[in-house]
């Protein structure tokens, strides 16, 4: 088979474009909000690649690259296809980590509007209650019931109190939501000191 047809094309993955599938960029002129432990899972993942993932993969690219053949070689080929995908993650992190702007939810902890960090219970018109923890895009988790600050539902909620009712604009039009509830997280204790 002529080499054209198997050899990888390095230019198709390492297009410049650092951004992760499937999350949303950051709105232009806005902060990378993140909460104190978002930002350090953020660093933690970022660390452990540089420190743990990359290297092994490394060193398998480099033994494999070793066994001959680099076009029928599989072990090389998933490993640069590998190595491409940690190094675009790390370049991802490392951007977003450079421009996070820490923000600690349970600075408003006691206060009964939504800022945040705030988990928020709201019921629509039908009387249906929802929670959700609102967080910052790298680290909102639907499945955990978590929202990125700059998501629809969020940007209704923000700055509102316990009791006000807010407008959200659906699929199916504007709903009036009401804000059943607002809690942050107790302030960490401080250190004690022996």
């Amino acid at each position: 088979m002529n080499k054209a047809f198997t050899k990888e094309n390095d230019a198709a993955d390492d297009d410049g474009d650092d951004e992760a599938p499937g999350l949303p960029p950051l709105p232009a002129g806005t902060r990378n909000y993140v909460t104190p432990q978002g930002y350090r899972r953020l660093r933690e993942e970022l660390m452990t690649l540089l420190d743990v993932e990359r290297p092994k993969m490394v060193e398998t690219v480099s033994w494999a690259a070793k066994n001959g053949d680099r076009s029928e070689n599989g072990d090389y080929l998933y490993g640069k296809k590998r190595l491409r995908e940690i190094d675009r993650r790390i370049r991802f992190l490392t951007k977003r980590l450079d421009i996070a702007e820490i923000a600690d939810p349970s600075a408003h902890h006691g206060s009964d509007q939504v800022f945040f960090g705030a988990t928020v219970t709201y019921a629509n018109t039908r009387g249906e209650e929802r929670t959700i923890t609102i967080k910052g895009i790298d680290e909102a988790d639907n499945l955990q019931g978590e929202v990125s600050w700059v998501a629809p539902i969020a940007r209704a909620l923000l700055k509102a109190h316990e009791g006000d009712e807010v407008q959200l604009m659906t699929p199916g039009g504007l709903e009036t939501i009401e804000v059943i509830a607002v809690r942050y997280p107790a302030p960490a204790a401080p250190a004690s000191q022996s």
